[in-house]
C-alpha cells in the first residue's frame, strides 16, 4: 500500500469511527428513552394512574400538548439549547409518553403487548439496518413521507368524528408502511449527519444524538402502536 492509499485509508477509518460513535449515542439514548417509557407505562398500569389520565380529558390533552411542545422545541430550537437541556427535554418527553401510552395499553393483554414489542423490535432493527447499509439514496422520498404523515394525522382526526372502521384500518395499514419506510429514511439521514459532525465537539455530538434518538424513538413508538392495533388482542 503506497503513502497515498495509506492516507486515504486513514481518513476513511476516522470518518467511519466518527459515524459509528455518533450512531452509538443515538441508539443509546433511544433505548434509554424507550426503557423510561416502558417503566412509566408499567407503573401507571399497576398503580392505576392511567385511570386518572383516561377519565380527565383536560389532563390528558394538556399532556399531549406538552409532548408536542417538547418535540417542537427540540426540533426548532436545538441549536440554541444546551446538551443537558436537550437531554432533559427528551427524557421528559419519554416520561410523558409512558403516561399517555398507558391509557392505550390498558385495553390490551400483557401477552399481546409483549409479543407486539418483540415484533416491532425485529422490524425496526431490520429497517434501520437497511437504511444504514443501502447504497440507494432515500433523500428524495423525504417530502413524500412528510406529506403522508400529515395525511395520516388529518384523516385520523377526521375519523374521530366519522368513526369509520374501514378508514381506521386503512390509516393503520398505510401508517405501518409509511413509518417502516420512514425508519430506513431516518437511519440513512442520521448516518449522513454523522459524517458531518465533528466528534471532538462533545456538546454538538450530544445535542444531535438526542435529536436523532427522538426521531428513531418516534418511529419505534408509532410502529409499535399501529402493530398493536393490527394484532388487536384486547382484554
Amino acid at each position: 500500500m503506497n503513502q497515498f492509499d495509506q492516507r486515504n485509508y486513514s481518513i476513511i477509518q476516522r470518518v467511519n469511527t466518527g459515524v459509528q460513535s455518533f450512531l452509538s449515542q443515538v441508539y443509546g439514548w433511544m433505548v434509554a428513552g424507550l426503557l423510561l417509557t416502558a417503566f412509566v407505562a408499567m407503573y401507571s398500569l399497576n398503580s392505576g394512574i392511567f385511570i386518572t389520565i383516561a377519565t380527565n380529558n383536560v389532563l390528558f390533552f394538556c399532556m399531549i400538548i406538552a409532548e408536542l411542545s417538547l418535540v417542537m422545541g427540540l426540533t426548532f430550537l436545538l441549536p440554541k439549547l444546551s446538551a443537558a437541556l436537550a437531554t432533559g427535554m427528551f427524557m421528559l418527553y419519554s416520561l410523558l409518553t409512558g403516561l399517555t401510552t398507558s391509557v392505550v395499553l390498558a385495553v390490551y393483554t400483557g401477552e399481546s403487548i409483549a409479543s407486539t414489542f418483540v415484533i416491532t423490535a425485529i422490524m425496526f432493527g431490520a429497517l434501520s439496518f437497511y437504511g444504514y447499509t443501502t447504497k440507494r439514496s432515500l433523500t428524495g422520498i423525504g417530502n413524500f413521507l412528510f406529506m403522508a404523515l400529515i395525511g395520516i394525522v388529518l384523516t385520523s382526526i377526521i375519523n374521530i368524528w366519522m368513526q369509520s372502521s374501514a378508514m381506521h384500518w386503512m390509516i393503520t395499514y398505510v401508517g405501518v408502511l409509511v413509518i417502516a419506510v420512514l425508519t430506513a429514511y431516518d437511519t440513512q439521514k442520521l448516518k449522513n449527519m454523522g459524517l458531518q459532525i465533528n466528534e471532538n465537539d462533545k456538546e454538538m455530538m450530544r445535542k444531535y444524538s438526542i435529536m436523532g434518538a427522538l426521531s428513531l424513538y418516534l418511529d419505534f413508538i408509532n410502529l409499535f402502536l399501529m402493530l398493536l392495533r393490527i394484532l388487536d388482542n384486547r382484554r
